[in-house]
């Protein structure tokens, strides 16, 4: 059973790798510059069937677990897509999962075969401005209507928005209890429409893929794509977050990937004082140190993914994949950086733009600060700090 499954990580690893460097770095250099949405590598991956990676085979998906969604993601990303093209793919692997899991039968057969193709994409519509990482403050309202519901309230650092046709929104169906702050909210799968007002926010990296402020203004749900059941909505998101980690540390160590391949190759070329750059040590060192922390990641985080498909508990280990990727990632391209010297400025040596992708996953989907946090509170049984 273990070769079987080793088998299949490595046909992903292979196939997926061989489509996402059809794209090169010239591609997503245009689709940055340009702030062009990557319609073509969605075409190419749904073509493929791997969009539906994670969906039964019943609902049009490839059956598949979290290793391969991970090595997936990891490849989009060492291909030079980085976070545009790893942003643009994982839309299909964690704003679904919820409805995976406990959307109705009928919401299931609707949907589900449409996004493993790629004819839907979705968003994920979390966060909010005045609530930040404390969900259970969250103020957007659904209040019941006749055949649904009625949305109002505010998302913030929405991710594929604008060219989603559907929106996985969290919103509370009951005031916030003191005793049980994470009751009370439900998941919706709402349709976009007028009633959704989308603001762009410009940011640093990542400029393929917008990111939205999202504006709700009587937004009717009907009962049928309600998620599941009605006030369980956190517990819900919860069982997604472990799947999100190892597959954003797998992004961030591809990310890091490809810069080392870019700076690796400038030391061995690059002459200087009659000598590669790459002979002198302190080049060739912290590139060397690059390359041992990716590894070491990449073990944790399949470590991670191979408890979630065994169904075992994940958390601390997930956390841990999410940290170090983010870390090794970002290390990797600064690294990559320093190497190149004054040429890593130049957009055609394509270091700057990994380096301004992979910066964000120190921050999100949540802090290093915030892994710490529960690290010390969940492992090893320190007071909780927030």
């Amino acid at each position: 059973m273990a070769e079987e499954e080793e088998n299949t990580i490595e046909i992903v690893r292979t196939a997926v790798r061989e489509l996402a460097r059809k794209f090169d770095h010239e591609y997503w250099l245009n689709k940055d510059t340009n702030h062009e949405y990557p319609w073509e590598l969605v075409r190419a991956l749904g073509e493929g069937g791997w969009l539906g990676i994670m969906f039964p085979e019943e609902y049009g998906g490839l059956g598949l677990g979290l290793q391969e969604a991970a090595v997936m993601m990891h490849e989009i990303a060492a291909s030079g897509a980085g976070m545009a093209g790893a942003s643009a793919i994982h839309s299909y692997v964690f704003p679904p999962a919820p409805l995976v899991k406990y959307g109705s039968e009928e919401m299931k057969q609707k949907y589900l075969p449409k996004l493993a193709t790629g004819e839907m994409l979705t968003a994920f519509a979390l966060t909010e401005p005045t609530a930040g990482v404390d969900t259970s403050r969250i103020t957007t309202k659904a209040e019941k209507t006749e055949g649904g519901w009625l949305l109002n309230g505010q998302k913030v650092f929405i991710s594929n928005a604008a060219n989603a046709q559907r929106m996985v929104v969290l919103a509370r169906t009951s005031p916030r209890d003191e005793e049980h702050p994470l009751r009370g909210m439900t998941m919706f799968f709402a349709e976009k429409n007028d009633s959704m007002t989308l603001r762009e926010i410009p940011k640093l990296g990542r400029a393929a893929v917008d990111t939205n402020e999202v504006f709700i203004d009587d937004l009717f749900v009907a009962d049928e794509d309600v998620i599941g059941e009605v006030g369980k909505g956190f517990h819900y998101i919860i069982d997604g977050l472990n799947p999100e980690r190892v597959c954003v540390a797998m992004e961030g160590i591809g990310i890091g990937r490809a810069a080392l391949e870019i700076g690796v190759d400038y030391a061995k070329n690059r002459i200087v004082f009659d000598r590669p750059i790459g002979k002198n040590q302190a080049v060739a060192h912290p590139l060397a140190d690059s390359w041992i922390r990716l590894e070491a990641a990449e073990l944790a985080s399949m470590k991670a993914a191979k408890l979630f498909d065994e169904d075992k508990p994940c958390g601390p280990e997930s956390a841990v994949a999410k940290y170090l990727g983010a870390e090794a990632g970002f290390e990797a391209c600064d690294r990559a950086f320093g190497t190149l010297g004054g040429y890593a400025y130049a957009k055609e040596y394509h270091i700057e733009r990994l380096w301004r992708e992979v910066r964000l996953l120190r921050n999100a989907p949540f802090s290093q600060e915030m892994v710490r946090n529960f690290i010390s509170q969940n492992v090893l049984g320190m007071p909780r700090s927030y």
